[in-house]
């Protein structure tokens, strides 16, 4: 962490209420990074619809606005000790309301879970009184809702992506949390640090960070539209994105323009992948990711 974020940090500490405020509203900007970033395979960004016709920027947009003091409440929710039943209500409540931002389309659900669980856990870690790391993050994650997690991954799903995982024995949404989230600590954490330490530029820098989520993540969003052979599709284009030299090679933004018009022709959207990076940009944002993070 550099002396700037630490200070921050320190603020954070100082003035109760502002810690949740923070975390909760660089969760929506997080999701806004998501989706500026362009081109993003298969993906909706502000000038393309990917491999999606029912959902377009603005309605990105709407559901940002409709899920902003979710954030603030979940990371509060953390900072309290809340058990995990309360979050969950509380994740229920904001998917209520994006659902009735966006006329019933899904945009954010993966995000709703995923991005706040991990602010409910820096709430935690900030009314603690401590400095968040990544691994901070995810002992907390663990050790607090761990065992609630692991026990939601056994019910019977219900949704598109969870009956895909449970189809194709692929790790589902609930299982990867009970874990600690391994993709974005184990993969998409240091990727995004070392495409900042190389000076890669943001668009640079999220691309290679998606391609690498994308080369590893069991996405039941992909499953669910293109089956088992859809997602070991994306997995080796992203792989093969990656060693030819990502997105700072000559032509590699091109290149990935290209793999979204593949995505967009066999409807694959990496969703899941989208979550992922979203939750790296959270961290970024925060300060979290040591010295490189403060590259443009």
């Amino acid at each position: 962490m550099t002396q700037a974020a630490a200070a921050f940090t320190a603020h954070l500490r100082s003035v109760p209420g502002l810690a949740a405020q923070v975390i909760g509203r660089t969760a929506t900007l997080a999701l806004h990074d998501e989706l500026a970033l362009s081109p993003k395979p298969g993906l909706v960004t502000p000038t393309d619809t990917g491999s999606h016709t029912d959902m377009d920027a603005h309605t990105f947009m709407r559901s940002l606005f409709a899920l902003r003091s979710y954030f603030v409440r979940i990371a509060g929710l953390g900072a309290d000790g809340a058990a995990f039943h309360a979050l969950e209500r509380c994740g229920i409540e904001a998917e209520t309301r994006m659902l009735a931002a966006t006329g019933g389309i899904n945009t954010h659900r993966g995000s709703i879970f995923m991005l706040g669980l991990l602010c409910a856990a820096a709430g935690a870690v900030a009314a603690q009184g401590r400095r968040s790391t990544p691994a901070l993050l995810r002992s907390t994650l663990r050790v607090r809702w761990g065992e609630a997690l692991a026990a939601r991954a056994t019910r019977t799903p219900t949704l598109p992506g969870g009956l895909a995982a449970r189809r194709y024995g692929l790790r589902s949404a609930s299982t990867e949390a009970a874990l600690g989230f391994p993709v974005l600590f184990e993969t998409a954490v240091p990727a995004m640090q070392a495409a900042f330490a190389r000076g890669l530029g943001r668009q640079q820098a999220l691309l290679d960070t998606l391609f690498s989520i994308m080369a590893v993540l069991d996405d039941s969003n992909l499953a669910h539209r293109g089956g088992m052979e859809g997602l070991r599709h994306a997995q080796r284009e992203a792989r093969a994105f990656l060693d030819a030299g990502g997105a700072s090679r000559p032509g590699g933004v091109a290149a990935a323009r290209d793999i979204g018009d593949d995505f967009v022709r066999r409807r694959l959207s990496p969703g899941g992948a989208a979550d992922t990076l979203a939750a790296a940009c959270w961290m970024h944002r925060l300060g979290l990711l040591g010295p490189a993070s403060s590259a443009p």
